[in-house]
């Protein structure tokens, strides 16, 4: 079936800024009127049951949506333009202020573990971002891949040098084998804790994916910029977490200001200077670079109608989305303002987890499962051992929140893990990636999902609350705004494509 084509120039007269009207915001027929609205409030179950089977494609992704935008996105990014905005959007303001407060709480010396044990998680996913930016190069990033793999529900719900040298200061001054003794002060448990938390540090690194519309070559640069900053990060971030734990006794941390007050500390008062500076100068960075990356999701998620499309336009001469960076923006400063750290470092660790971990079941299903090609028995098998893969996680991580150190249960649960992952990689894959894939599938993935569900289950009970309010709340506006509004869209497309195929004396259209 052909897709509509993608209009490069507006259609419309007016300017860029010159729409307010209701259908710039609205114009999907559920909400037109009150009556029609009321009518789809009626049908909500059977439109979410709709809408929990349908399944976006590649072509619509990268075609079909982006005539909402009505002006393309310029292409200037190469690797080493990807490079820097990930360093950007990744060292900011977690490893300043993050860091001290773990090493002080919960770690100890062994922050620098946490940090390491957080980077390899993060990387496993990365691995998994690459491949679906290089397959599907479009604005939304995640958004865009879980939309094509795992369907509307669950896309919706889903930012140095003087460091090193205080380091080696440190070695000459003797004191720095007293700071890190004990080393684990409060025992294994701590560390994951702390590496569960200081994961909020590794975030952003997705916002590069969100590049990939304006990605000149998006199958060489995204896998180059991604894999190497964040392979380079951390290694830089374990260095400055043993850095702040030699030069200052974890219990004499200061949490607010970790590596400023430590070098004021050990005489350095220069330095405390310059690590501020290049601390603000990081957090600088941090936000404008992920004000690009949340405007690109928004755009992708306004495409396909979940807020109004009017976020989804793209400026003619600037090529980028406008009102969605000024959107993202003004919520993210509300949001700042009125929040504590520790209340968002536990629920944007949480949320980033989740949708991390999604990103490895959606990298699954590619690589396993096609519509209407994989036969059911097949696909039986292969939700089995997900099934099994994800059950033997959970488990794992219960076991360990439970305080059991016996060797038995985790070896049973490493076992199912084992079976189930291997069982799958016995499988015949439906899909081979056509320029670049991730390694080692489906053990790659699979070990991304088990690390990424126990570091969500090492963050405390608070957390989990705070994430389920939250997903409650966006669940709500899903049932009352974005579901009706995607299942238009939906129903609009197909009746149109029966139109161009010569097929519209349909009475009923049914919206896949």
């Amino acid at each position: 079936m052909e897709e509509p084509p993608y209009l490069p120039n507006p259609p419309a007269s007016r300017s860029y800024f010159n729409r307010f009207t209701k259908q710039d915001f609205f114009p999907s027929q559920s909400f037109q009127t009150l009556s029609s609205y009321k009518l789809a409030v009626s049908q909500t179950l059977p439109r979410l049951r709709n809408r929990l089977a349908a399944r976006s494609t590649d072509s619509t992704e990268l075609t079909t949506l982006k005539a909402h935008s009505e002006n393309p996105m310029h292409r200037c990014l190469t690797w080493w333009d990807l490079t820097w905005l990930a360093f950007g959007s990744v060292v900011g303001s977690g490893i300043f202020v993050i860091t001290g407060q773990e090493a002080h709480d919960h770690a100890g010396p062994a922050i620098s573990l946490s940090y390491a044990v957080s980077g390899l998680s993060a990387l496993l996913s990365v691995f998994c971002y690459a491949e679906f930016a290089v397959e599907i190069p479009a604005a939304g990033g995640s958004f865009s891949y879980l939309r094509v793999e795992l369907g509307d529900f669950l896309a919706f719900v889903a930012a140095g040098n003087i460091l090193l040298e205080a380091v080696v200061g440190a070695a000459g001054l003797g004191w720095w084998i007293s700071n890190l003794t004990p080393f684990f002060p409060y025992g294994t448990e701590g560390v994951f804790q702390a590496a569960a938390v200081v994961y909020w540090s590794y975030t952003g690194f997705d916002m590069v994916a969100t590049m990939a519309e304006e990605t000149k070559n998006p199958s060489r640069d995204i896998p180059i910029g991604l894999v190497g900053s964040m392979s380079v990060i951390t290694v830089v971030y374990c260095l400055m977490a043993l850095a702040l734990t030699m030069m200052v006794k974890y219990t004499e941390i200061d949490v607010n200001a970790a590596y400023s007050v430590a070098f004021d500390r050990i005489g350095m008062n220069w330095a405390k200077y310059v690590v501020s500076i290049c601390a603000l100068k990081g957090m600088t960075t941090n936000l404008l670079v992920g004000s690009m990356g949340q405007a690109r999701y928004t755009t992708q998620i306004a495409r396909a109608h979940m807020i109004p499309p009017w976020f989804a336009l793209v400026h003619p001469k600037t090529g980028t989305p406008i009102n969605a960076t000024l959107l993202v923006t003004i919520i993210s400063c509300g949001v700042a303002f009125f929040s504590s750290l520790d209340v968002l470092s536990s629920v944007l660790s949480f949320s980033t987890l989740f949708i991390f971990m999604l990103m490895a079941v959606a990298l699954l299903v590619r690589r396993y499962y096609v519509k209407d090609v994989t036969p059911k028995n097949e696909m039986g098998k292969f939700i089995a051992c997900l099934f099994v893969i994800i059950g033997s996680s959970i488990g794992v991580t219960a076991l360990w929140n439970s305080n059991s150190r016996g060797w038995i249960g985790y070896m049973a649960a490493g076992l199912f893990w084992f079976v189930g992952t291997l069982g799958m990689m016995l499988l015949p894959k439906q899909r081979v990636p056509k320029v670049w894939g991730v390694p080692l599938v489906p053990w790659l993935p699979s070990f991304s999902i088990g690390m990424n569900l126990f570091l969500i289950g090492s963050l405390g009970r608070e957390a989990f609350f705070r994430f389920f309010i939250c997903s409650a709340v966006m669940l709500l506006y899903y049932l009352f705004v974005g579901l009706h509004a995607t299942y238009d869209l939906a129903y609009q497309d197909r009746q149109e494509s029966k139109l161009g195929d010569g097929k519209g004396n349909d009475n009923q259209v049914t919206a896949s």
